[in-house]
C-alpha cells in the first residue's frame, strides 16, 4: 500500500549519521512496535505527560500535508522500562483525524498507541528516519526534562508517519542516555558461565522500515503479538459519537 507522506526532510535522514553508534544505528531503525522491543529489556510503563490542541512544529506540519498554523492533537508519553525513563515520544494528527479516522488516540490513557497502529492492515507506515536534536528542537527539552543530572549535548530521535484512509499520524521518539547505558552494560555483561554447553538460540533479525505496508512492520523480530485484524475498526465503531464537542483537553 503506498502511502503520500514523507517523514524526511533535510534535517530527518532515512540512513542514520555515520557518528551514530551501532547501537544507535540499530534502534533507530528497527521496525515494529519501539514498545515491543523496549520490553525485551524489563517492564515497560507508559506515563502521559501531555494531551492537548496545538499547532504542529516548525518541522512537522509539511511532513504532515498542514498549513503552518493548523491546528493539531497532540499527545505527548514517557516510555519507562523498570522504572527508568528511555524514551519520549511525540504523536500529532490533524484535529479534524484526531476525532474521526484518529479518533482512538484520544482514549488511549496509559495504554501504547503500538496497540491501534499494529492492529489494523489498513495503515501504512512511511521510512523511519533519523536525526540528532539540539537543545533547540521542541523535543530535546521535552526529553531532558526526564534526564537526572546534566542533560547531554544533543539526544537522538527517530519518526515516521502512518497514515489509515488518507489521514495520517506521524510519531517522533527521542532516545534517552539511560536507554544507551543499559545496552552497553548489557553488551559488557559477561556470560554467569562461560564453559556452560547450553545451547544459545540465533541472533535474532531486526525488521527494518522502508515505507512497507504496516502489516510487515510488526515486531517479527521479538514475537510480538498481533491482534485480530479489524480490531481498530470495531474499537472506532464503539466510539463512534463519542468525538469530544470541544477542543478542550480530554483525559485519556
Amino acid at each position: 500500500m503506498p502511502i503520500r507522506f514523507d517523514a524526511a526532510d533535510a534535517h530527518w535522514r532515512i540512513a542514520p549519521l555515520p557518528g551514530f553508534s551501532a547501537a544507535q544505528k540499530d534502534w533507530l531503525t528497527r521496525g515494529g512496535s519501539l514498545t515491543a522491543h523496549l520490553r525485551t529489556l524489563g517492564a515497560v510503563a507508559v506515563r502521559v505527560t501531555r494531551e492537548a490542541v496545538a499547532l504542529p512544529w516548525a518541522d512537522e506540519h509539511a511532513a504532515l500535508g498542514l498549513a503552518p498554523r493548523a491546528p493539531v492533537w497532540v499527545r505527548e508519553v514517557v516510555l519507562s522500562v523498570d522504572g527508568v525513563p528511555f524514551v519520549a515520544a511525540h504523536s500529532v494528527a490533524p484535529l479534524a483525524a484526531s476525532v474521526g479516522v484518529w479518533q482512538a488516540t484520544r482514549s488511549l490513557r496509559t495504554r501504547p498507541l503500538a496497540e491501534l497502529l499494529y492492529s489494523d492492515s489498513s495503515v501504512a507506515r512511511s521510512s523511519l528516519v533519523s536525526r540528532r536534536l539540539t537543545a533547540r528542537h521542541p523535543l530535546y527539552r521535552l526529553a531532558a526534562v526526564e534526564i537526572g543530572g546534566m542533560s547531554p549535548h544533543s539526544l537522538v530521535a527517530r519518526r515516521s508517519v502512518f497514515e489509515r484512509h488518507g489521514a495520517p499520524l506521524m510519531v517522533t521518539e527521542c532516545m534517552l542516555p539511560a536507554l544507551w547505558a543499559q545496552l552497553a552494560s548489557s553488551a559488557q555483561t559477561p556470560s554467569a558461565d562461560p564453559a556452560s554447553t547450553h545451547v544459545h538460540a540465533p541472533p535474532r533479525t531486526h525488521v527494518r522500515e522502508h515505507g512497507r505496508p504496516l502489516e510487515h512492520t510488526v515486531s517479527r523480530a521479538h514475537g510480538a503479538p498481533r491482534a485480530e485484524p479489524g480490531q481498530l475498526s470495531e474499537r472506532d465503531a464503539r466510539e463512534s459519537g463519542q468525538a469530544p464537542a470541544s477542543d478542550r483537553k480530554e483525559k485519556r
